[in-house]
């Protein structure tokens, strides 16, 4: 046997591997897409863990056991597809090591010290969640804080190991601001220096919105689930579960959902603001703002434009047929009318005649589609305290499941519009970690990019 197989060992030596690798796109859109693969999951993760240990709280203050159901189904999710996420999270850094050494190298060392903070963070995360999960039988009803406090701890940490990873990611997109010590390479900086990287123009602005987003579309993933296991439950008590759990669902994701333009343009604002004022070429001079803004990044900013338009427009609509679960149907009224007026001032932002009269005409029509979509919102919320569940309509489940569709596949469209922004370098305005097709290890990766 063995001389029959050392022939063969023989021969795979002979192969270049680096020859045969061949994706479309090269190693970046192999990267790339690795990386959103791993931030579908992540982002999830981190929505259910913040959420589940807030409705079994808000389930103990009204005594509602579906809160708690749901709280354990979200958790369960988490804790079921962990590792699928983790494995994808591996082969990123897998991959960034061996494709770009050069620049993970160097934000190793620039932020090690925060790094090993974010993953004792992780640790004590996934020590909460499984401890959360694992114990609730007994827990749950002997000892109610003691559990929700084993929740809590989950989703407190989780976003702390978030905000550092934003941190990071700014400081790649800005380049730290003005002030702000270059990216170092071959020495673990303190921790000071590190932090003041973290502390960049964009950050704030975008822990904001990726909080909102990680609770917004993981929210209309819990409709989406529940529209779908809805249509294979058997037991009343299981549809009407189901029925409230898209109302939920729902319901939170739209009011999270409202909050996304306003920090999505303080975010814009933040990056226009920390254009360098020493840039690499005149060409640069806008920052990574004028990147977003010009050229095929500006065609994903107007094709996120009309995903975000959808959204607030299929919310309209599935607020509207939930509202039938109204005994009276009370409510109904005002939601067709607050929706009409969202979707007509948001059909019209996204149009060729967005800028008549006026240069921000746009604008103000999109704050238009916000505030009809907070009126309806605010009619829905009323009417669900008399809302009869385990009936909904088909369209309204076929309306969920396009949301959530839609919500994922925005919120993937802002990360690798936003890594994107950067280019030519990866980190912005540092001309030792620029895009240059001759160095692997120089060429632009995702480093700790993903999701908005």
């Amino acid at each position: 046997m063995l001389v029959a197989i050392s022939p063969n060992l023989w021969f795979l030596g002979q192969i270049d591997l680096g020859q045969a690798f061949s994706f479309p796109g090269g190693t970046r859109a192999f990267t790339g897409i690795t990386m959103l693969v791993h931030m579908f999951f992540a982002q999830l993760f981190v929505g259910f863990a913040i959420a589940s240990p807030v409705l079994q709280a808000w389930g103990a203050r009204t005594g509602s056991p579906r809160m708690d159901r749901l709280a354990h189904s979200m958790t369960r999710f988490n804790v079921l597809t962990f590792s699928t996420g983790a494995t994808f999270a591996v082969l990123f850094m897998v991959l960034l090591v061996g494709f770009y050494p050069r620049v993970t190298g160097s934000l190793f060392t620039h932020f090690f010290l925060l790094i090993v903070v974010a993953m004792a963070s992780m640790g004590l995360a996934l020590w909460g969640m499984y401890s959360y999960y694992y114990k609730w039988d007994k827990y749950a009803m002997l000892h109610k804080r003691r559990h929700i406090a084993l929740g809590f701890t989950m989703g407190f940490f989780i976003w702390i190991w978030m905000v550092i990873m934003t941190g990071i990611d700014t400081y790649m997109t800005t380049g730290g601001g003005p002030g702000v010590p270059a990216l170092s390479a071959g020495n673990v900086q303190n921790f000071t220096v590190a932090v003041q990287g973290v502390f960049n123009p964009m950050f704030t602005e975008m822990v904001l919105h990726r909080t909102f987003a990680n609770l917004s579309w993981p929210a209309f993933a819990v409709a989406t689930w529940a529209a779908f296991m809805y249509m294979r439950a058997k037991r009343p008590e299981d549809k009407s579960f189901y029925d409230w759990s898209t109302s939920v669902g729902l319901t939170w994701g739209v009011g999270f959902l409202l909050l996304q333009p306003f920090v999505g343009f303080a975010t814009a604002y933040a990056m226009k603001t920390a254009a360098p004022a020493d840039p690499q070429g005149q060409a640069l001079s806008g920052g990574s703002y004028e990147r977003l803004t010009s050229g095929d990044t500006a065609s994903m900013l107007k094709i996120n434009l009309i995903l975000v338009v959808g959204l607030f427009v299929l919310s309209n609509v599935a607020m509207y047929m939930g509202a039938i679960r109204h005994p009276d149907r009370g409510g109904r009224v005002p939601i067709r009318i607050f929706g009409l007026v969202a979707a007509v001032a948001g059909l019209y932002s996204i149009s060729p005649i967005a800028d008549f009269p006026f240069l921000y005409m746009r604008y103000i029509a999109m704050l238009v589609m916000a505030l009809a979509t907070l009126g309806a919102f605010v009619t829905y919320l009323r009417g669900r305290l008399r809302f009869r569940y385990g009936s909904p309509g088909t369209w309204y489940r076929v309306v969920l499941l396009s949301i959530g569709v839609l919500a994922a596949v925005t919120a993937l469209n802002m990360g690798f519009m936003k890594s994107n922004s950067r280019v030519p370098f990866t980190v912005y305005n540092q001309p030792d970690y620029k895009v240059e097709s001759q160095q692997i290890s120089d060429y632009e990766g995702g480093a700790f990019g993903g999701s908005r």
